[in-house]
């Protein structure tokens, strides 16, 4: 039995690596803040989270297939989160009362497993009963084909033929053996027989072959029955071994199944996961009234980024108000150009895009009104970093550092966010090093969004009119009040520094303004 809640061919594999650049990703677009929302403190959330987000879907029709199976789940969010606990509760008990199921002799691995198949059945009765009161509210093909294979595998026959060859395995009567004798007196050719007369049917699904090559008795041999002294210690421990030979070939094979069956809820379990932490991540974003969309993906050569109210996901969760959303029609662009004002909000604007890709490419709904960009083959950041204290190199050279690192991964239709990048040396200097490297990557068909200081740089840029770049300014009041709204505009050759300037030490004037007053007054 298979889910594809996550893929319509495959299953989630939370050991896949990921990818080199995944902690530059966390740290320059606060990503832990977004799975923090959405795992709500839960270990494993945060790790599914983690792995849906950074190794991102690169195929437009597995973007809608998941995108289809989210919207099913919010409008039923609480069947949702029974199926995930009906998951988890059937691991956990699994995990605490069955704890040794594979260890342990032939009859004791018997045991253990009929133990937890008998609880799975149950389980897998109440995922049955939820697909039957409740398919009809979902319409997504995920989860439509979903709740056909519960109903088509898990039907009566099948609950039945399991729970009568349970029965048959308690062996209330004892156990059936036949065995030739081989070399050396030793027992061998040991099968194990049916003590019913009448052949049971074979399980249509998982247990099918449980019982494949046990010999049904018809007319059975002639049965002999022996005594054995209660202080005979060796005959005991010899017939406990030939009969642990008999039932070893059964114990294994339901041991096997037992193992199939905790696969399934495994999965089931990791994969809701993912829906879960949406759930989550989208109650806490409707009751700040942030909005929220399902983007529309568009294929990874056209070079798009439209959209409008969109807003940083990260910032939003940790402000007590909304956050500030933007617009921006870019069809046809690989470069854009950010500029303007300390403090404007340019870097927040770049964490926005930046997010509002992982999530798209994740299935995920966006923050923002309206959403729709092309899929990225992935997605890479550079962003300044602090001084190296431990002095092993110079912030030029570690920024181009890992900008040779991001060239040796990179290829067509990549996505890179660069922020105040190359502006560790002078004007001059800095603007020489973007220029080639803006050029080298365009003409490999890479998408940038670049904030920069650099006016050279941006000028120049501008200067050349390149049908493929647009640029956005963030807005400024006249009385240098920041709005954080970008639109288009070109670099000017001001960054309004003389803002912070005077804010900075306006405050310090009035600090030390009150503080001479209290000193006078006292």
């Amino acid at each position: 039995m298979k889910a594809f809640l996550m893929y319509p061919d495959r299953d989630l594999d939370l050991k896949a690596p990921l990818p080199a650049h995944a902690p530059a990703l966390g740290q320059d677009l606060d990503l832990e803040t977004l799975f923090e929302a959405m795992s709500l403190g839960d270990e494993f959330l945060s790790d599914v989270a983690r792995a849906a987000l950074l190794t991102s879907l690169t195929d437009a029709e597995t973007i809608r297939y998941r995108q289809g199976i989210l919207k099913d789940c919010l409008e039923n969010g609480d069947l949702i989160r029974s199926m995930y606990a009906l998951a988890v509760e059937a691991l956990e008990r699994e995990r605490k009362e069955f704890f040794s199921l594979f260890r342990g002799s032939p009859s004791t691995i018997l045991y253990r497993s009929r133990g937890v198949l008998d609880m799975l059945l149950s389980m897998l009765c109440k995922l049955k009963a939820i697909a039957e009161e409740n398919a009809s509210a979902f319409t997504s093909n995920g989860l439509e084909r979903f709740f056909r294979m519960l109903r088509e595998e898990l039907d009566a026959e099948f609950f039945a033929s399991a729970r009568s060859h349970l029965k048959q395995l308690q062996f209330q009567h004892g156990v059936l053996i036949s065995a030739r004798l081989g070399k050396g007196n030793k027992a061998a050719g040991i099968v194990l027989h049916k003590t019913q007369g009448r052949r049971l049917g074979w399980l249509t699904s998982l247990l099918n072959w449980l019982f494949e090559d046990w010999v049904p008795r018809e007319q059975g041999p002639n049965e002999y029955s022996f005594y054995l002294h209660p202080r005979d210690e060796s005959g005991a421990r010899a017939l406990s071994e030939f009969r642990d030979k008999g039932v070893n070939l059964v114990a294994n094979t339901l041991a096997q199944s037992v193992d199939h069956i905790l696969s399934f809820f495994r999965l089931l379990r990791a994969e809701l996961a993912f829906y879960v932490g949406c759930l989550n991540l989208h109650n806490q974003l409707l009751a700040k009234g942030e909005p929220a969309c399902f983007p529309e993906p568009a294929a990874p050569e056209e070079h798009r980024h439209n959209f409008s109210g969109l807003y940083d996901v990260c910032l939003s969760l940790r402000l007590k108000g909304k956050a500030v959303g933007n617009a921006m029609t870019g069809n046809g662009k690989a470069l854009a150009i950010i500029t303007g004002a300390n403090q404007g909000g340019k870097t927040v604007f770049l964490r926005s895009i930046g997010l509002a890709q992982l999530m798209m490419q994740a299935g995920m709904f966006v923050g923002a009104e309206a959403f729709s960009a092309n899929v990225a083959s992935a997605l890479f950041t550079h962003f300044k970093r602090e001084e190296d204290h431990a002095m092993k190199s110079g912030k030029l050279d570690e920024e181009l550092k890992r900008m040779s690192d991001i060239v040796q991964e990179i290829r067509p239709n990549a996505l890179v966010l660069l922020n105040e990048s190359f502006a560790a040396t002078n004007e001059r200097e800095g603007s020489e090093i973007a220029r080639q490297i803006v050029a080298a990557l365009l003409e490999k068909q890479i998408k940038m969004f670049f904030v920069t200081h650099l006016y050279d740089f941006a000028h120049s840029l501008e200067t050349r009119n390149l049908p493929e770049a647009i640029f956005l300014r963030v807005e400024r009041q006249s009385d240098g009040r920041r709005t954080f709204k970008l639109g288009e505009g070109g670099p000017l050759e001001t960054s309004y520094g003389e803002d912070l300037y005077n804010r900075i030490f306006m405050l310090a004037s009035g600090r030390v303004t009150r503080e001479a007053s209290s000193k006078c007054t006292a």
